[in-house]
């Protein structure tokens, strides 16, 4: 898989940019503007997701 592919569709990662409060900055100025921290926050985000749909 290439990296432009990734793992996380785009869907995923827009919602969990609204969850976490930084779809604005998404929107307004693209993902490269988005921090480090919010980065590692929504990737903390997906495997939550992930780990809670496991155990189902």
């Amino acid at each position: 898989m290439s990296a432009k592919n990734g793992i996380m569709s785009e869907k995923l990662k827009e919602e969990i940019a609204k969850e976490l409060g930084v779809y604005d900055t998404v929107s307004q100025k693209g993902w490269g503007e988005v921090s480090s921290r919010d980065c590692g926050n929504m990737v903390k985000k997906a495997i939550e997701m992930a780990q809670r749909n496991v155990g189902s």
